[in-house]
């Protein structure tokens, strides 16, 4: 089968595109799936750094991806909720970025759901839930939301706004009008970031939501006074220093498969905008990666097989 490759920790040309890569098998309880799309995320790059090997460790040679969407070719032992030819979305156990991959969290996708939008959902959808969560955000209360605009924070950003909450977003003034959309109250990041949350909102922030990274926490503990407890950041790398949650492992199974099936239920009932940012061919999977790791990609970026 087809498939990304790479066998050491580098930039995106460390990427390699091959051919005859052996066919994965499904063991106990898990599918094996023909890959119709995949989801690339900043998970990917910062795995193919070695950035995040406390989280995610790496064995060469690696395949990157963590999520696709396509049909079942073969049922392991004790699978009975699916059968091939069943058209499926989730998380990968071999690596997406291939013909062929192996999973044992997958949910059914909804004949009204394109492969590219069924796609940008498991992990977007809970990282977003999950650190939603964990912040314990509830109606009435505001939310600051950085890289608002990205996948992981529009679906967060969609699913506050439903739950009551008052979202500040941060993102490049070219987005704001997407974020309005969504829901949210736009704000540009940068110098004076903490004036401009203030002026937006003015009875104070409750929480910060950190998807961007970028020198995000100072600001985000000078508004909340120097409180740590209701800051959780998925991009952060010096969280640590700062005392706050650096949150990267994903829920346990069961919850991730129930969140895969809601938040489908929600997209094809058009409560839960998935925005495609680009669709590139397998083959281009480092220049997919590039533009991830450029941060201004609006919505997912996905490669297509």
């Amino acid at each position: 089968m087809e498939a990304i490759v790479y066998e050491e920790f580098g930039g995106a040309e460390v990427l390699r595109h091959e051919s005859g890569v052996a066919l994965p098998v499904p063991g106990p309880g898990e599918v094996r799936v023909k890959t119709a799309a995949v989801g690339v995320n900043p998970v990917d790059w910062k795995r193919r750094y070695g950035w995040i090997e406390h989280f995610y460790p790496t064995t060469f040679p690696a395949v990157p991806g963590l999520e696709f969407a396509g049909t079942v070719d073969a049922i392991g032992e004790g699978v009975t909720e699916f059968a091939v030819g069943d058209e499926v979305f989730g998380w990968s156990t071999t690596g997406a970025y291939a013909g062929y991959a192996i999973a044992d969290i997958v949910a059914p996708k909804p004949a009204g759901l394109s492969w590219e939008h069924a796609v940008s959902i498991p992990v977007a959808g809970e990282t977003a839930q999950r650190v939603l969560d964990a912040l314990g955000v509830r109606e009435g209360e505001t939310l600051l939301l950085h890289g608002a605009a990205g996948a992981v924070g529009a679906v967060a950003v969609q699913l506050a706004v439903a739950a009551g909450v008052t979202v500040i977003g941060t993102a490049s003034e070219r987005n704001h009008a997407f974020l309005r959309e969504l829901g949210a109250i736009p704000v540009t990041y940068g110098d004076g970031l903490a004036d401009r949350v203030r002026a937006a909102a003015p009875q104070g922030v409750d929480a910060v939501f950190d998807a961007a990274g970028h020198d995000t926490l100072p600001v985000s503990l000078e508004l909340l006074g120097g409180a740590t407890a209701r800051v959780v950041t998925i991009a952060a790398t010096d969280a640590d220093a700062h005392g706050v949650v650096f949150s990267g492992l994903r829920v346990a199974d069961d919850v991730a498969r129930r969140w895969l099936t809601e938040h489908a239920g929600l997209a094809v009932e058009g409560r839960l905008r998935l925005d495609i940012a680009e669709v590139l061919p397998l083959k281009e999977a480092a220049r997919a990666q590039e533009l991830s790791e450029s941060g201004h990609a609006r919505g997912k970026i996905v490669l297509k097989l």
